[in-house]
């Protein structure tokens, strides 16, 4: 055990360095002595903006990837009268366009997410604490998905679509209805 005992007040010198990781985080940030905590609101609005940038970069790697495909593909010598792994050359090409349009959209939340938190760097800690507070309400309110049928949907699983407090509340009352429901309908 790591004793700290060089110039500190009385009441610091025996605590060891895991009790002075948990005081730290205690610290007074302004004058009014609470935390600069993040509200709600502010954090749905973080959330939305991370959900556009990851959907913007979505699209523009998608774009960017299929052109790169097209400037592959169309230096290609192609005999119209051979196959490409058993297929016609030209539908092989435009799956293969396709695919790589698929993998500019799967990678493109990765550069969304790393602008996200360059543009939000001052606010990040606070919306990750957030996030994670989040999903655990999520998580704990979610309904079992077990008895699900075409007459009772699951309510979003996962509350991807949750923009606001209004929507959680709707979500809540949604998980409410749909427990109800399986339980009558049992």
């Amino acid at each position: 055990m790591l004793r700290l005992g060089l110039n500190l007040p009385n009441r610091m010198v025996g605590l060891n360095a895991s009790s002075m990781v948990k005081r730290a985080t205690k610290v007074r940030f302004n004058s009014t002595g609470s935390l600069n905590k993040m509200t709600w609101p502010e954090f749905f609005q973080l959330r939305k903006k991370e959900r556009v940038y990851n959907t913007v970069s979505s699209v523009l790697t998608a774009i960017v990837f299929v052109n790169g495909s097209w400037f592959y593909f169309s230096t290609l010598e192609i005999d119209p009268t051979q196959t490409i792994l058993g297929f016609d050359p030209l539908m092989t090409i435009s799956v293969g366009m396709i695919g790589f349009a698929g993998v500019g959209w799967l990678l493109g939340p990765i550069f969304g997410s790393a602008l996200f938190k360059v543009s939000s760097g001052s606010k990040l800690a606070q919306y990750q604490q957030k996030q994670l507070a989040f999903l655990a309400k999520i998580q704990k309110n979610r309904v079992n998905p077990q008895s699900q049928s075409f007459s009772n949907p699951v309510p979003d699983y996962y509350g991807e679509k949750i923009n606001s407090i209004q929507q959680y509340r709707q979500w809540l009352r949604d998980c409410h209805s749909y427990k109800r429901k399986a339980s009558e309908f049992l």
